[in-house]
């Protein structure tokens, strides 16, 4: 399917308030940058840098959670963002996810969420006690009868979040006491048009079957082409407000940069 007017309306308002509300309340934090002025020698792209970081920490991962719920919502039962997963965990149970974890990073087994998961949930489930840490899943939605958890990443990972996120998947699968699909997901490739590369998941995940990453992401919840449509849309959010962006990097420029 391709995405209907309404979810394409619902996408550019959303993208709209968020920049509409970082244009007017703006405020230059930093007043002395000393060595990047130096290096930089323009006030203006100092002005812009400073902006798109700020917008870029608003919008966060958060903008990708709710754009999923526009996407997947007509197709699902249920669509929730920040979803409280629930159940408890076992000893034996962690047990279990810390050898398939350990394995992993030590290349003695290969990465198949299936067999991961099974694993898990064969494990003994006696004295389970609900764990805080973990609980919480980015996006989640129900369609057809089937469970969907998702770990909604920044796409350029730190050396241990693969390994944390795997374990966090298959807590899930412990808490659920279900073979219930889970994914870590990356909204873009960065390495495109090359495929997806970055050492720290050597080995971690089993893609696709627990990793996507960009339009493996979205046209799983969406339908073919949603990726690229979900461009467009920006691309033309983006293009309304070019010349506002332009002269709030001037009027940013002009609160001179304190020096030393």
């Amino acid at each position: 399917m391709s995405l209907s007017s309404g979810q394409r309306e619902k996408i550019v308002q959303l993208l709209c308030k968020k920049i509409d509300n970082k244009l007017k309340k703006y405020g230059r934090e930093t007043t002395s940058m000393p060595f990047l002025a130096r290096l930089i020698q323009d006030s203006e792209k100092i002005a812009a840098y400073s902006f798109i970081h700020s917008l870029a920490t608003t919008l966060g991962m958060s903008i990708y959670e709710d754009v999923s719920i526009i996407i997947a919502a007509p197709t699902s039962d249920k669509c929730f963002r920040n979803y409280g997963v629930g159940g408890a965990i076992s000893t034996a149970q962690k047990s279990a996810i810390e050898k398939i974890v350990n394995a992993l990073r030590e290349k003695k087994r290969t990465a198949d969420i299936i067999k991961e998961s099974q694993l898990v949930l064969t494990a003994s489930t006696f004295g389970a006690k609900f764990q805080k840490s973990g609980n919480i899943a980015d996006f989640y939605m129900k369609r057809r009868g089937k469970e969907y958890l998702f770990e909604i990443k920044t796409v350029k990972p730190s050396i241990d979040v693969f390994e944390k996120s795997k374990t966090k998947l298959l807590e899930w699968v412990a808490r659920k006491h279900s073979p219930v699909k889970v994914f870590l997901a990356f909204p873009y490739n960065p390495y495109f048009p090359e495929p997806y590369s970055r050492f720290t998941e050597m080995g971690m995940m089993d893609h696709p079957n627990d990793f996507l990453i960009g339009e493996e992401y979205w046209d799983f919840l969406g339908g073919k082409n949603t990726f690229q449509e979900l461009l467009k849309i920006f691309d033309e959010v983006g293009k309304k407000y070019k010349y506002q962006l332009v002269e709030k990097f001037k009027q940013i420029a002009e609160k001179r940069i304190v020096s030393y």
